[in-house]
């Protein structure tokens, strides 16, 4: 290694030696700006890495320069080479006397934390693509040992399967890519974010503490609307930051649910104040820095750019800081791959449609598919005509996912940087059950021709007919929320409907106005007519199945993006929710009895009530006692059930049957998020999606005590979350356990109905040997 290149001395001959990403770094460092210092390991010095590699496979022997011919469509070869590669980087050792000049450049910075970032640039006169979410950073405290490991690490990442399958589909051979790596300190953040600039308008987004916790998609940040030529801020949306991230100084942080990077056991991830929550990270001072620096640093390397900053406290001073900028390089014109977290099954063709939130008056294009940084609940009404969504935030349980769900249309969500990657009107395959997307141009000979073939615009949910199904004794339920959908799914093999989502299906009708405006303009009689009306759909169509209506269950930051009269005041993530919200202003609440007591009146006798996110019983009798003011249970067949969903309900169900509560129905959402402590909106592959897991022990031990106390107490109980469906192996201990429902999607229906079956006939085959085995003894 002959040198480290310093971001205040990078000149523009050096670029392919340092990568695109330093390069701007250096560029805007040197013209005064503030730019985190550092510097560049040259991407040489990987190649004299992998020369090092003393194997005698072919494979290793020759990496540097190998084309590595893989078959990158057999997933299973793919993953053992891309593991044997890795394997043998990370076993490797790094030169002392190359770590040691890293260790003392690094030193004079006088910090007990490195990060390593990748910054890659491609040779030969390849285009440079963009590679967002596929090199991760990697942090390391300023010690020679570990230096070395990180380093490791991150070369490594060139050699992931992902990594493998992009290079391949982009036309990028293994020679022509030159990663350097920049060498940062890193001391903890007051707050930290992402800014990202088009001529149309600009977006800033922050959070409190390190800047993972966005990367990791663990939070929703605050988010600021900007007009680019006055720099005036058009508006603001706080966000839902119940996690930040810290350097854990001292001992090593050994949690394994606490460690969401490749090397990151130094980072403590904790629990913000609910207070803080509330509060928007980025200081206002420092907002318009942001803004002004912004606009001078778009001036001199164009319109589009994405910078990542943070605020810091030195010393006394508090500093705001540019740690990366990336500048789009021109698109590549064929197949390119994005990466995200597979949220609703299937497998589409179509057109890209760019959606940002300055559009939401515009409307979507019938059958496109919908390419958006998050998915807001007003923005529900306008999906019903498009052919798949990609989301860059949101998890497997946010709004998009649980609607695309519900529709039959694929989406992938998390897919970092996807609406600077594609372009609008340009043709993407999008899977929904990896989670993977695919630009197409006509140029498809390089494309899987399995994955195209068949391939068509067709409706996923179909009128369903009962032909040699077995007969089940568990009920089968559907959740629901949209009045479209009705003729297509009535006929499936279900009981009823197990959730029907009051939120999403009023969205249908409020015209982006939350229910308490309609109320306060005098609209109540016209917002109960068009409600009941709605309710009445379902009823008339499942007749005489039963229905459970959820009552609404807004979380705070959905009802930010309705219009409200007064606005609304601020609350808190969690404690607002469901019962307690009602308790605070129920009239709303008597609004939806109201709406129900008319579809009773109607003649309706299948529609029941699942009061959401009950902390106590003080609770429920509040709304058993609005319920019978409301005349509901006048009507024998009536049921008022809760759902069982915060952890409260482990200790005093036996107290809520003895008020009156009549039927359980467990969600595993919620139920999981807060038995495991993870926000479930927003996880992702890493700390998020890994631990948010509804087959956890504790998950499952919540649900079996659940379902044992039910049938004690003589009341049914349901399940309607996601668990089941994401976990299929979970069905054989809900039948063993004797749960009298499941409640799924629409396109989970068929699957879910054969492995109620399946688990049935094991538990009658197993007490039949029993028996015999009895009968011999």
């Amino acid at each position: 290694m002959d040198k480290l290149y310093w971001l205040d001395q990078i000149k523009l001959q050096d670029r392919a030696n340092v990568g695109v990403q330093a390069f701007y770094l250096s560029k805007i460092k040197q013209q005064g700006y503030p730019v985190l210092p550092g510097f560049v390991v040259e991407a040489d010095v990987l190649r004299q890495f992998l020369e090092t590699l003393n194997s005698s496979e072919s494979l290793i022997a020759d990496l540097p320069y190998s084309s590595l011919h893989l078959d990158v469509h057999n997933w299973r070869q793919l993953q053992q080479v891309a593991g044997r590669l890795r394997q043998e980087i990370i076993s490797a050792t790094v030169p002392p006397h190359w770590v040691r000049t890293i260790f003392q450049a690094a030193r004079q910075w006088q910090r007990s934390s490195l990060i390593l970032r990748p910054s890659l640039a491609i040779s030969n006169n390849q285009e440079m693509k963009n590679v967002s979410g596929l090199l991760e950073p990697v942090f390391c405290p300023c010690e020679e040992e570990e230096i070395g490991e990180a380093l490791k690490l991150l070369w490594s990442q060139l050699f992931r399967a992902r990594s493998l399958l992009y290079w391949h589909s982009a036309g990028i051979s293994l020679p022509s890519i030159n990663l350097g790596v920049l060498v940062q300190p890193v001391d903890n953040a007051i707050a930290s974010g992402v800014i990202n600039t088009k001529s149309s308008g600009w977006d800033i987004e922050a959070t409190w503490g390190l800047g993972l916790a966005i990367t990791n998609g663990e939070v929703l940040p605050d988010v600021y609307y900007i007009e680019p030529k006055t720099g005036a801020v058009i508006e603001r949306q706080l966000g839902n930051k119940m996690l930040a991230y810290r350097l854990n100084h001292g001992n090593a942080f050994t949690d394994e649910q606490l460690q969401p990077t490749l090397d990151t056991d130094f980072l403590l991830a904790y629990i913000l104040e609910e207070s803080q929550q509330q509060e928007y990270a980025l200081p206002e001072e420092f907002l318009q820095e942001l803004i002004t620096v912004g606009n001078q640093i778009v001036s001199e390397l164009g319109a589009t750019l994405t910078m990542k900053w943070t605020v810091a406290k030195e010393s006394l001073a508090t500093k705001l800081y540019i740690t990366e900028v990336t500048v789009p390089q021109p698109v590549h014109k064929s197949v390119q791959f994005i990466q995200g977290v597979g949220a609703a099954r299937g497998k589409i063709i179509a057109n890209a449609h760019i959606f940002s939130s300055s559009q939401k008056a515009i409307p979507i294009p019938k059958g496109v598919i919908l390419i958006a940084p998050m998915i807001t609940p007003d923005c529900l009404p306008l999906l019903q005509g498009v052919a798949g969504i990609i989301t860059e935030q949101g998890g497997l349980t946010s709004h998009g996912a649980i609607l695309a769900r519900e529709l039959g249309i694929p989406a992938v969500v998390s897919a970092t940087g996807a609406t600077t990657i594609l372009q609008a009107g340009e043709k993407l395959l999008i899977d929904g059950d990896k989670g993977e997307v695919y630009r197409l141009t006509g140029d498809e000979e390089n494309f899987p021709s399995e994955e195209i073939e068949g391939l068509i615009k067709e409706e996923k949910i179909v009128s369903y007919q009962p032909i040699n199904l077995p007969i089940i004794a568990t009920k089968l339920l559907i959740n629901l929320s949209q009045e479209r959908l009705i003729k297509q799914v009535k006929s499936l093999p279900v009981d009823g409907v197990g959730l029907l989502r009051s939120e999403l299906m009023m969205l249908n009708i409020l015209e982006k106005k939350h229910p308490q405006e309609w109320l306060n303009a005098g609209k109540k009689a016209e917002l109960l007519e068009l409600l009941s009306k709605q309710i009445m759909q379902f009823a008339r169509a499942f007749s005489p199945r039963p229905i459970f209506y959820r009552s609404l269950d807004w979380l705070p930051h959905d009802l930010r993006s309705l219009s409200t009269d007064p606005p609304l005041s601020k609350s808190s993530i969690i404690s607002d929710r469901g019962i307690f919200s009602y308790i605070q202003n129920p009239a709303v609440f008597e609004l939806e009895l109201q709406a129900l007591a008319i579809v009773q009146a109607s003649g309706y006798r299948n529609i029941n009530l699942l009061l959401p996110f009950v902390r106590s019983v003080e609770e429920f009798v509040f709304c058993r006692h609005k319920v019978e003011q409301a005349g509901l249970t006048q009507i024998s067949q009536f049921q008022l059930w809760m759902m069982a969903e915060v952890p409260s309900v482990l200790f005093l169900l036996p107290e809520y049957i003895k008020a009156g509560v009549m039927g359980i129905s467990i969600g595993t959402n919620d139920l999981t998020q807060l038995l495991l402590g993870i926000d479930r909106e927003q996880a992702k592959p890493g700390i998020g999606l890994k631990y948010l897991d509804g087959s956890n022990p504790a998950v499952m031990g919540a649900i079996s005590q659940l379902i044992k106390m039910s049938q004690a107490g003589g009341i049914p109980c349901s399940i309607c979350g996601q668990a089941p469906v994401l976990y299929p192996e979970m069905i054989d201990k809900l039948i063993e356990w004797g749960i009298s429902s499941i409640s799924v999607e629409p396109e989970a229906v068929e699957r879910t109905y054969q492995a109620i079956a399946r688990a049935e006939q094991r538990l009658i085959l197993a007490a039949a040997r029993r028996q015999l085995n009895d009968s011999k003894n």
